[in-house]
């Protein structure tokens, strides 16, 4: 098995116009948990990980502020570290104690498209409980997909740098590459990254305790008012399921369950052909994947690009 520096994705920090609209959305109907606000701030929990929190919230202009991912030690840390100070990426700033909420020490760096990442160990956990059967709500964060203008190159940073291993990838009919699934640690991917017309975040998935408990959080969602984008279906790539519904500021943001675990070792690559209906949805339940449906996901521009976040 291999042994990568990163361990797994920890969280995802958005900065959005409508911050009370969004926190009210992920409380009251995504089923997120509260657990450190201040102005314009709030880090939201899932019920059932040990992460402080897999969401942060911040009142700006839209943009994806960084994505977090946890790291074993300060060992590990700091051998990141000077790997990637070696690789001549660029830091935000060096290994430190972190003073956001949960603690912890870590680093930033930018990556190949201007995205911020934070690698982490050491932070304060909270407890975890079970999720009970039916609870629609989410267990943990899934994954992250950006989109990208520079699909192949972007998807090179994160291998050569970080260790990041493609599980799959999405092509058109003439062997263009669309997608390239990434993984960290045996989950299929923890991230994605898209072809798009622009860099943008793509969508913030979030893991359910099952299928029942993914199919009543999808109907709870529809209740509350907010379109669903494409589904119900189950993806080929990671044959995990799939619930796309647009949240207030117009992000892309996804239940699933039963995500594939894959081993180092054995697993290998495919290369699926869109245009096979197998590939967008093996039960054939959600609509046929569109230009429409795909365009939800380019987003708007990511502002952020190459400008670290205040916090």
């Amino acid at each position: 098995m291999t042994q990568r520096l990163v361990s797994h994705l920890r969280y995802a920090a958005l900065a959005v116009p409508n911050f009370e609209q969004e926190r009210d959305f992920f409380v009251r109907h995504w089923g997120l948990t509260e657990v450190e606000s201040a102005d314009g701030l709030s880090y939201l929990a899932a019920e059932g990980s040990d992460e402080p929190f897999i969401l942060r919230l911040r009142k700006d202009d839209k943009r994806i502020d960084l994505a977090g991912f946890g790291v074993r030690n300060r060992a590990d840390v700091d051998a990141l570290a000077a790997k990637l100070h070696a690789d001549h990426v660029q830091f935000v700033h060096e290994p430190q104690a972190l003073t956001g909420y949960s603690g912890g020490y870590g680093f930033r760096v930018f990556d190949g498209d201007g995205r911020v990442l934070e690698f982490a160990t050491g932070y304060q956990q909270r407890q975890a409980r079970k999720i009970r059967e039916r609870e629609p709500i989410p267990a943990k964060l899934s994954h992250m997909v950006f989109n990208s203008a520079n699909l192949n190159d972007t998807v090179r940073w994160y291998v050569d740098h970080l260790d990041f291993t493609i599980s799959d990838s999405l092509i058109t009919p003439t062997g263009e590459d669309m997608m390239h699934f990434m993984r960290c640690n045996p989950n299929h991917h923890s991230i994605a990254i898209a072809r798009g017309p622009h860099h943008a975040l793509h969508h913030l998935s979030f893991e359910m305790r099952g299928i029942e408990e993914w199919m009543r959080g999808s109907g709870k969602i529809l209740r509350s008012g907010a379109r669903m984008v494409w589904g119900p279906g189950r993806h080929n790539a990671g044959d995990n399921t799939f619930a796309y519904f647009l949240d207030p500021a117009g992000n892309t943001i996804e239940y699933t369950t039963e995500l594939a675990m894959v081993d180092d070792d054995s697993w290998v690559a495919n290369r699926h052909d869109i245009s096979h209906l197998s590939t967008q949805d093996q039960w054939g339940t959600a609509a046929e994947m569109s230009e429409l449906v795909a365009r939800e996901s380019f987003n708007d521009i990511d502002k952020g690009l190459f400008v670290a976040p205040p916090v």
